[in-house]
Parts: C-alpha cells; sequence; structure tokens
C-alpha cells in the first residue's frame, strides 16, 4: 500500500492508497482543495471540520446533478437508438416492397 502527502487548505495530510493510484488520489485531492479554498473564500474560515463538510457537499451536489445529466442522456441515447432502429426498419421495408414491385414490373415485361 502506498502512502501520499496531499494539501487541503495549506494543510498535510498522509493517507493511503493502492499502488499505482498515487497521481489519481493526489488529483482528486487537488480537487477538493480547491472546493474548500472556494469555500473558505466565499463564507470564511469555519473551521476544518465544517469547512470541508461545506466542500464535500458542494462536490456530492455536483456529482449527482452530473449522475442526473448522464441519466437523462442515456435515456435520450436509448431513444435515438430506438428510433434509428424504427426507421431501419421502415426504411427496409420500404426497399423491400420497391423491389417486389420492380420484379413484378419485371415479370409483366418479359411476358
Amino acid at each position: 500500500m502506498a502512502q501520499v502527502t496531499i494539501e487541503v487548505n495549506g494543510r498535510p495530510y498522509t493517507v493511503g492508497c493502492e499502488d499505482g493510484q498515487e497521481t489519481h488520489l493526489i488529483e482528486l485531492a487537488s480537487l477538493f482543495d480547491r472546493q474548500v479554498r472556494q469555500v473558505g473564500v466565499s463564507v470564511g474560515q469555519l473551521g476544518e471540520t465544517r469547512l470541508f463538510l461545506m466542500g464535500a457537499l458542494l462536490l456530492a451536489d455536483e456529482l449527482a446533478d452530473t449522475r442526473a445529466r448522464l441519466a437523462m442522456a442515456e435515456a435520450e441515447l436509448t431513444r435515438v437508438q430506438s428510433e434509428a432502429i424504427r426507421l431501419e426498419t421502415r426504411a427496409a421495408n420500404a426497399l423491400d416492397a420497391a423491389a417486389r414491385r420492380i420484379e413484378a414490373l419485371s415479370s409483366k415485361a418479359s411476358v
């Protein structure tokens, strides 16, 4: 298990992570640090625990919004895919009907 020292709101914290995940953890800590610092600028220093809580709640809100947008996009994708299948079936049926007409005309012309 790897150990990484991250900095949040100007204070270092040593945390463990799986080997190979160090860079990802540092990126996540940087994201959280930016959120905490933004909260600190917006509402002032509340004390570390409350500041961290507010930062975490704002990130959770952002995550919930992103999940909702993803669900809407997935629903729209499903709708578009269904519509594409319906249109492909309709086009295939139209081509099949046209081919039958052409064959019928061809057989009449050769008689």
